[in-house]
């Protein structure tokens, strides 16, 4: 493990916003370019301290952020053999320590390093203990000794939390760490965490009003979902050692800096289907989103679990079903488990048995569809399920089926509270015997349970439904047409003020990387990463690349602090790609919205650089070609590396301005093929309903 922070060839590309050649003609040009320090001879690997010195040197480097130099830190705690997420666990004990004790910061800044070694493990295990109880320092495997990187890295953590709280800071790292390893299971966002936890909070229970219950989650990962359920006892489960100090410490950073200790949290390691650290406890809610589709998941070990009801042992292909009973086993008689499950689990023929017992047995109480893109995996449509403890006395005899993807185009900010509205209802209802709600064609249904006991048990939520209601009345049909017909106008004027060319006399402009602008204090570059975290009822509109790829409304809201939030002047770029670079304009729809997940911003001087010529460059095919890098299929847009053809400003403004004409014919015509779709949408379903003929 190399003692000081390492890049390779690429990584210094990406630190100047250049490409890899230039990285490698520094290397044969300039003698007293950094000799490599590790790697290969294929890969060689070069020191980053002395890297940095010899670009500010040459003027290819102003600073490189504190965020980046703290998370190279961190890389090179790594240990290629040990966990990835181990050295987050040393950030996130320095981070709780700076968060609990005021005073390290300053002997963080003060104290030489001789005293700061004896000390620094010290604090970092007194601290958690204090907090997480006494066996925390062993739980989390605190290093004992401090070397000058363990260090540094407290010293730029203090430096990173000058202006930003230890939470926030460690959420920042979180979004690194989960970039850099793609292959792991990414986060669930923020407002579908906060939508499980509600759905497991007692009927008009508030947010904040869980204070005595206890929630566990057995598969925790980071501690998202956790965290959407304070301020209740959170217990927790991870399979992976080093992540599941990581959730421990987010939730400890996520309480007040002067909460009395031990705070109410336990999470520890291990498998929780074969090794169950928490066996025989039952809480009050139990929340999860369990891995997904595992083959070797304790079938043959766990054939006698008495988890299983009735020795119904779930078959070797539904391991989330064998997730469901034992979320079921942990909870209290009365107490709700909310589960997020791929939508294959509420119809495969093999778990029918287990479908069906739940069914039976009453414990099942809810399944709801949600939109593609509620969580990962984002292209799949994934499904919440919704159980009771079985108590004496229970008599129920429906199951809510809500679909709620049907609409979910039209306001995607609301869903979770029209999904949460909906179960209130219905379980309020169950419970007193009151009458069910009324079924909604094409959106939900009580449905008997006598009526899903059939050879399938399948329990998707459409094939329950009564079929929503043909959109045949003539007055809307008219309507749809005047609608058609007013874009279609639109689109015409618009056609006509299309920009004439002709061929270009002049030579080609010499060329210039939105690195170098950003260097030269052109423009300002900021890269969301996950971005701001949606909340329902936000106040902020939150702005994301689908938003911004479709030229439509921000779909989303937030109430998080410190968010960037786009003005007139700026750019907006997707990060999977520059086609969708709009400039914002006053009365744009992204005038004021936070930046959201996998966004670029660019923030041009105007003097310099105009807004409309920068997002035309960035909209060429050309440009996004040259700067995009692949991982497995997916492009990603190195937005440095995008280059510019350096220009007068006077005439950046006139290719700004046809630039501009272009991008509001392509909306135009966005525009008209919504209505268009929405027309045929509406003919179609009113000839297949049979309630007209064509005339």
């Amino acid at each position: 493990m190399p003692d000081r922070p390492e890049v390779t060839a690429a990584e210094i590309a990406r630190l100047a916003g250049v490409g890899r050649a230039a990285v490698s003609n520094w290397r044969r040009r300039h003698p007293d370019f950094p000799k490599p320090s590790g790697g290969t001879e294929a890969s060689p690997a070069f020191r980053l301290d002395q890297v940095e010195r010899w670009l500010r040197a040459q003027g290819k480097l102003a600073e490189l952020p504190l965020l980046e130099r703290v998370w190279r830190q961190l890389e090179t705690l790594r240990d290629p053999a040990g966990p990835a997420a181990a050295p987050l666990v040393t950030a996130g004990a320095v981070l709780l320590l700076l968060h609990r004790d005021p005073a390290a910061r300053t002997d963080l800044a003060t104290q030489p390093d001789t005293r700061l070694a004896a000390a620094l493990p010290k604090a970092l295990r007194r601290t958690a203990a204090a907090a997480l109880g006494p066996d925390a320092p062993a739980t989390l495997a605190l290093p004992l000794i401090a070397g000058a990187t363990h260090l540094d890295l407290a010293r730029l953590l203090a430096d990173l939390t000058a202006d930003t709280a230890p939470a926030t800071a460690y959420g920042h790292l979180l979004t690194r760490y989960a970039e850099a390893n793609p292959r792991l299971s990414p986060p669930i966002p923020a407002d579908t965490a906060a939508l499980l936890a509600a759905l497991a909070r007692p009927d008009g229970q508030a947010p904040g009003g869980e204070t005595g219950r206890t929630v566990l989650d057995p598969a925790c990962g980071t501690g998202g979902v956790l965290l959407a359920a304070a301020p209740a006892a959170r217990l927790g489960q991870e399979a992976d050692p080093a992540l599941a100090g990581v959730a421990l410490l987010r939730l400890a950073l996520a309480a007040p800096a002067d909460a009395p200790g031990p705070l109410p949290l336990d999470v520890r390691p291990g498998d929780a289907l074969r090794a169950d650290a928490f066996a025989g406890h039952a809480a009050d809610a139990v929340l999860c989103r369990p891995p997904y589709n595992e083959r070797d998941w304790g079938h043959d070990q766990l054939q006698y679990d008495s988890r299983w009801p009735g020795r119904l042992v779930p078959p070797r292909g539904e391991s989330e079903l064998a997730w469901v009973l034992h979320c079921l086993a942990h909870t209290r008689p009365g107490g709700t488990a909310v589960l997020l499950l791929p939508p294959t689990v509420a119809s495969r023929r093999a778990g029918r048995r287990v479908r069906a017992e739940l069914v039976r047995s009453g414990a099942l109480r809810a399944v709801v569809a949600l939109p593609a893109g509620a969580a990962p995996p984002y292209g799949v449509p994934l499904h919440v399920w919704v159980l009771r403890g079985p108590q004496p006395g229970d008599e129920f005899r429906h199951v809510l089926l809500l679909d709620a993807a049907t609409g979910a185009d039209e306001d995607r900010a609301a869903l979770p509270a029209a999904v949460l509205a909906a179960w209130r209802e219905f379980d309020t209802a169950a419970r007193t015997g009151a009458q069910l709600p009324a079924d909604r064609p094409g959106r939900s249904r009580a449905v008997p349970a006598l009526d899903l006991l059939d050879d399938e048990t399948d329990l998707t939520p459409a094939r329950h439904l009564p079929a929503a209601p043909a959109a045949a009345a003539p007055d809307l049909l008219t309507a749809l047409r005047g609608r058609l017909s007013a874009e279609l106008a639109r689109l015409a004027d618009l056609d006509t003020a299309l920009p004439a060319v002709a061929p270009a006399t002049a030579a080609e402009p010499p060329q210039v990387s939105i690195g170098e602008l950003a260097r030269s204090g052109a423009l300002q570059v900021h890269s969301s990463g996950q971005g701001a975290p949606a909340r329902p009822g936000g106040r902020t509109p939150l702005l994301t690349d689908q938003d911004l790829q479709n030229g439509t409304p921000p779909s989303a809201a937030t109430d998080a602090a410190d968010t960037l939030t786009a003005r007139q002047g700026d750019v907006l770029v997707p990060v999977l790609g520059g086609e969708g670079a709009r400039a914002v304009h006053p009365g744009s729809p992204w005038d004021g919205a936070a930046l959201g997940p996998r966004l670029h911003l660019l923030r041009p001087d105007p003097d310099l650089l105009d807004p409309d010529f920068l997002a035309g460059q960035l909209r060429a095919t050309g440009a996004g070609r040259r700067a995009s890098s692949y991982a497995s299929t997916t492009s990603r847009l190195d937005i440095r590396r995008v280059e510019l053809p350096r220009l007068p400003i006077e005439r950046q403004r006139r290719l700004g301005e046809a630039f501009r004409r272009i991008a509001g014919y392509e909306d135009a015509l966005a525009a008209a093929t919504a209505e268009a779709r929405a027309l045929t949408r509406a003919l179609t379903d009113t000839l297949a309903s049979g309630t007209a003929e064509p005339a």
